[in-house]
């Protein structure tokens, strides 16, 4: 999987590095970052996922698209929507409430303002994936849920690790007095 992972966050962070939005974004500045946080999201996803996501891309990729464009197009509503699938409404339904849970949780890793943010920037990188890819992406999270995980946090625990922390619980201890990662 670590291979089809590396594929994917290849060609995302150069479509990323050529994006050119009305608000810049910091993880332009720091691409490591952006690689971290994909690769930590990726992570979590079934290898049958991986696949249609990786062929999706490379797809996209060869007909001259720019995924990451088009996501900040929508999200500067530059463009009309891509996706009208309403599995994009159903996924990002779980992962909002997942974000809630884990902004109660974690208070001093997590800033409460930036769930809009996380709202809007989700539905908009969903638009910009397969049918095929949002289906097998949502019986990810309906498994993940019937399991009682919570992804996004796992995603962050991930990421987190990557940095040199052991748990959740160090890094908002850290975060304490110190103002918010996100």
């Amino acid at each position: 999987m670590s291979e089809l992972i590396d594929d994917i966050v290849k060609i995302e962070l150069d479509w990323f590095m050529n994006v050119r939005t009305i608000y810049p974004s910091r993880c332009q500045e720091h691409p490591r970052v952006f690689e971290l946080m994909r690769r930590s999201t990726y992570e979590l996803w079934s290898e049958e996922t991986l696949r249609k996501y990786l062929e999706h891309v490379k797809s996209s990729a060869s007909n001259g698209r720019n995924l990451m464009t088009e996501r900040y197009a929508r999200m500067d509503r530059m463009i009309p929507p891509i996706n009208l699938n309403p599995l994009i409404e159903e996924i990002v339904e779980i992962e909002v409430s997942w974000t809630e849970e884990i902004f109660r949780k974690y208070p001093h890793i997590f800033r409460n303002d930036s769930l809009l943010g996380f709202k809007i920037y989700l539905k908009c990188e969903l638009e910009t994936y397969s049918d095929e890819v949002l289906e097998l992406y949502y019986r990810d999270l309906e498994g993940a849920k019937n399991e009682g995980r919570n992804l996004v946090q796992e995603k962050y625990l991930n990421l987190f690790k990557k940095i040199g922390y052991n748990s959740l619980d160090e890094v908002e201890e850290s975060a304490k007095g110190k103002g918010k990662y996100f």
